[in-house]
């Protein structure tokens, strides 16, 4: 089969390219930029021109994007795309009930959502790591800043060292985030805001901002005007839970979880903001999620997980990393977890800040059953969540 890859600069390109050809199959690029992904008549000509040229059996592309949807429409091609982000406002697109999409999602509560309204397009399929290639890794590798990884334990920055716990994620933190752009709100308006956050931050599984936002939407809106899409069916309740309070809340919740964590043990940070710092904490800045995102999850005993709130039961893309990389996961609760993994012998979930410690005292102390769940978790990933595996169930669907 041929399949058209859109490419743009995405998680996972390398990856689903090796599985497709790995698979038996060829494998066409089609340059592309995501920030055309609504409408773009430019991009809409360039892609009928490389469907007639190159006459590709199916389109693929991480994410979803209605411009891509609309041209495999009118030329009547098959149009699969993986949505590993979340929350992803396109996925409320009116196109995404055209006939030729086959439009794959990893939160199963979110998929839940759109069959029950009747969407048939939208389907469920977890995340997935290359095994393979994580394999041909090793902890000795250089990681991302060896002299600091090892200037407190002492020992040479050649020999392959070890992190207590490791975190790599955004803080959302930075000063363009959304949350800090409104300065005009009222009292009223702030109060009910740091209740509401408050209260969610105390509970797992379950997240009920949206819901919650009637009382102070019209003061959200003067304060940050956001509309929806003309294009999309997503109301305005929508945008502000997942891209302005959710983000806020999960930042707070890491901020707060580190916190707590430096108070017995450092912890090793890789993230954006590189000028983010506290005592017991080592911010190391952004790593490349190829090269050496997999190599500090090998050298950490625990590599914690913290999910984006607007991921409601899904299993992130990181934590298929982790487990993939062979690293021992420590994550907050997501429902999805349980269908193919098992607590406690494939990886750790946490129910509170106050867990959350006791198991890192924990499996700090129990190298044999923290390094025997890593393994699991590790061969459960390579035998049933490769890439090659999604490949398979995702060109066995069409």
């Amino acid at each position: 089969m041929k399949i058209l890859f859109i490419e743009w600069a995405s998680f996972g390109n390398e990856d689903m390219k090796d599985a497709f050809r790995a698979e038996g199959h060829e494998t066409v690029c089609f340059p592309f930029s995501n920030k055309d992904g609504r409408r773009n008549g430019e991009i809409e000509s360039e892609l009928t021109n490389a469907l007639h040229k190159k006459t590709p059996d199916v389109v693929f592309s991480f994410n979803y994007f209605p411009v891509i949807s609309n041209v495999c429409k009118k030329e009547d091609i098959p149009y699969i795309s993986w949505i590993y982000d979340s929350p992803y406002v396109m996925l409320y697109s009116y196109t995404v009930i055209n006939p030729c999409n086959v439009i794959y999602i990893f939160d199963k509560e979110l998929y839940l959502e759109f069959h029950n309204a009747g969407i048939t397009t939208v389907h469920y399929l977890p995340m997935a790591a290359n095994t393979e290639r994580l394999d041909s890794m090793t902890a000795d590798m250089s990681p991302a800043d060896p002299q600091a990884a090892c200037k407190e334990k002492s020992v040479p920055a050649v020999s392959p060292c070890i992190y207590d716990i490791s975190f790599i994620g955004s803080l959302y933190t930075e000063k363009h985030n959304f949350f800090e752009r409104m300065t005009t709100l009222s009292d009223y308006t702030k109060g009910y805001l740091d209740a509401m956050m408050s209260a969610q931050m105390k509970v797992q599984g379950y997240n009920f901002i949206q819901e919650s936002l009637a009382p102070v939407m019209d003061d959200l809106y003067k304060a940050l005007p956001m509309d929806p899409n003309p294009d999309g069916v997503e109301s305005k309740e929508y945008l502000y839970a997942q891209y302005v309070i959710n983000r806020k809340i999960t930042g707070l919740e890491r901020t707060e979880l580190l916190s707590a964590i430096t108070k017995e043990h450092t912890i090793d940070l890789f993230t954006h903001d590189i000028a983010f710092s506290m005592p017991g904490l080592r911010n190391h800045g952004t790593v490349d999620y190829y090269t050496q995102m997999p190599v500090v999850f090998k050298q950490s005993r625990i590599n914690l997980n913290i999910s984006l709130r607007s991921i409601k039961s899904g299993i992130p893309l990181r934590a298929f990393d982790i487990m993939g990389s062979g690293g021992f996961l420590l994550s907050n609760f997501q429902a999805d977890f349980l269908d193919d993994f098992v607590p406690g012998e494939d990886f750790v979930y946490y129910e509170s800040k106050e867990d959350l410690l006791q198991k890192i005292d924990y499996y700090l102390t129990h190298e044999k059953e923290r390094q025997d769940i890593a393994d699991n978790g590790h061969h459960k990933t390579a035998a049933g969540h490769t890439y090659r595996h999604r490949v398979r169930e995702m060109l066995s669907a069409l």
